[in-house]
Parts: C-alpha cells; sequence; structure tokens
C-alpha cells in the first residue's frame, strides 16, 4: 500500500490519497493514531501536510511505526529558519528544518543519549536517504525554501 498523506486535490497515481476532509479516498485525523496496523505500508507520500500537525514526535513516530521495514517516506514541509514559508501560512503549528530530521536517524549523540527518556519519546528510526531544499518566490518579494527529505524506515 502507498499512501498520499494530507492530499487535498492531488492524487498520486497507485497512492491512496488521506486526509481529514474530502475528497480524499481515506478520512483520517492524523493528529491522532494512524488507521493503518504496523509495517503496513510500502511508501508514503508527505507533501505540505506534517507542518499542519501539532506534534512533531507523534507525526515522525506513526509514519515509522505504520512503513514496513525499509520502506519510502517522501517529505517536503516549508523550512521555518530559511525564507517565509514557515511561518507565513496561519494554519501551520509545526516548523521543520533540515536539521529535525537528525533526531530520526541513528548514531546522533543528543538522540542516543537521551533515547530511552519517557519524556523524549523518539521510537523512529530513519536511514536519510536525501535532503534537498528548492526556493520559490512569493508575491510581495518573499521567499519560501521547501526542504524535501526521503527517508527509508530502519527496524
Amino acid at each position: 500500500m502507498k499512501l498520499n498523506l494530507g492530499c487535498a486535490d492531488r492524487a498520486l497515481p497507485g497512492f491512496v490519497g488521506v486526509d481529514i476532509v474530502p475528497p480524499a479516498d481515506q478520512i483520517a485525523d492524523l493528529r491522532d493514531r494512524w488507521p493503518w496496523p504496523d509495517s503496513s505500508v510500502d511508501e508514503i507520500a508527505a507533501y505540505d501536510v506534517l507542518e499542519h500537525l501539532p506534534d512533531k514526535r507523534h507525526s515522525m513516530n506513526e509514519l515509522w511505526r505504520v512503513l514496513k521495514p525499509g520502506g519510502i517516506a517522501r517529505i517536503q514541509v516549508p523550512h521555518a529558519t530559511d525564507g517565509d514559508g514557515g511561518h507565513c501560512d496561519p494554519t501551520h503549528c509545526s516548523y521543520w528544518t533540515t536539521s529535525d530530521f537528525e533526531y530520526y536517524s541513528p548514531g546522533i549523540p543528543e538522540r542516543e543519549r537521551f533515547r530511552g527518556s519517557i519524556y523524549y519519546g523518539v521510537k523512529a528510526d530513519f536511514r536519510v536517504v536525501s535532503i534537498n531544499q528548492k526556493r520559490h518566490a512569493r508575491r510581495f518579494g518573499g521567499h519560501v525554501v521547501e526542504i524535501q527529505a526521503v527517508l527509508e524506515a530502519v527496524k
């Protein structure tokens, strides 16, 4: 199974469109536990959706939980500290930088030091396949930088 999270009206061939409102193929509130079984999803496209979810740890843990070992997540989020994109949309409630993805990748000292803490709460393990940035001009002179990350679930 392949999921297109936060699809809105953007269909991806071969993917099940998921959103909190129609016209999605499946309606799901991604702020709650995701409705797919553990290790049941081959690939996830999450374009312009994670920044609309309030809890990064929950989002990344659920992403990892539902992906099969070796499953791929393709993520696009606006950069929070480069450009206007992270902050200009009033519906954004989590803010992302390229460094965020380090905390879900094994071997990062800060992550490994606190991994066992109940407070830390990061269960997800991903291999970062690639991280790129793409810049777009805004209408009134600003710009948006999109982070495009490809992650592989490590289980």
